[in-house]
């Protein structure tokens, strides 16, 4: 078994937790895990750590991540999404250009977030999704969030409801670059709020986590085929910043000890460095701390 990633692109219907018992079929081993979940209406990017590269989810869960979605103006649903129950209509055939943009550029840069109902997120020890479909009530807290881009791409007529009854919506595609955390259902639903016409999603597709992109994403019949895995120390020098150790440097960060900072390359506990030996391998994770010195969050070279 090789320890390092497999960038999967996900279809529509699978769970992430799915994929990953796949993917542990495939690698014949159950260390494997995944950094960031998709609903299993969205496809696209979901990273997997195999082996020792699980060690590396927890700092690239909070990765920036990149969608592509369409959003229908003219209805609002339970989930925020195409598979709830509709909740309300409005003809959103009047929604101009001016407005949307309008709408867009509101959602745009540092906000304040309420998650989907049917979110993961745990409320007194249950998720929040298992609650509400237990019919219950559940009100989340905002939650500071960034979007960092939310750009219309198109827009087209569409409809809710069929026959004489229809109403007029409107399909908008867009782009979303946002940090980890955000949920484009909520972005969705807030702007069909925002515009008065309510909103939901109705695709989704993640094309980047961090910097994994659909270009090394495969779909998992091809992974059945050949299971491509990106190494631990290629993984890493793609994620996060990079310091070279010397010998003797490595040898102390092996065995968990402080070394001296690195004058051009500092990093945090939510954003550590990769450090690497003079063979190449992956020692660390480092994080800088006061008085000059970088200190192992995460050791992944036997000592």
């Amino acid at each position: 078994m090789t320890d390092g990633l497999v960038v999967v692109d996900k279809p529509a219907g699978l769970t992430s937790h799915d994929v990953v018992a796949r993917v542990r079929r495939l690698a014949g081993t159950r260390r494997v895990g995944h950094a960031g979940t998709l609903d299993p209406m969205a496809t696209g990017v979901l990273v997997v750590g195999v082996g020792r590269a699980t060690r590396l989810l927890t700092y690239l869960v909070g990765a920036e991540k990149e969608y592509r979605a369409t959003i229908r103006l003219g209805a609002t649903m339970t989930t925020d999404d195409a598979e709830g129950e509709t909740t309300g209509v409005a003809d959103a055939s009047g929604v101009t250009p001016e407005a949307l943009a309008a709408g867009v550029a509101a959602l745009t840069g540092p906000i304040e977030q309420v998650p989907s109902a049917v979110s993961a997120i745990k409320v007194d020890g249950r998720r929040a999704y298992a609650r509400v479909r237990a019919g219950e009530e559940v009100v989340l807290a905002a939650r500071p969030v960034v979007v960092h881009r939310f750009e219309v791409l198109g827009t087209r007529p569409a409809a809710t409801g069929e026959g004489a009854g229809a109403t007029p919506a409107l399909d908008v595609d867009v782009v979303v670059v946002c940090s980890s955390g955000t949920y484009v259902r909520a972005l969705a639903r807030d702007l069909g709020a925002g515009l008065g016409v309510g909103g939901h999603l109705v695709a989704l597709r993640r094309t980047r986590v961090g910097p994994y992109g659909l270009d090394a994403a495969r779909p998992l019949g091809a992974l059945a085929e050949d299971l491509a895995v990106l190494p631990l120390a290629d993984a890493a020098r793609a994620a996060f910043p990079v310091r070279e150790l010397s010998a003797a440097e490595a040898r102390d960060v092996s065995f968990g000890r402080r070394v001296a900072a690195h004058p051009a390359v500092s990093g945090t506990a939510e954003r550590p460095v990769a450090a690497f030996g003079p063979d190449g391998a992956l020692v660390a994770l480092l994080a800088d701390e006061p008085g000059g010195r970088a200190r192992p969050v995460l050791v992944l070279a036997p000592a």
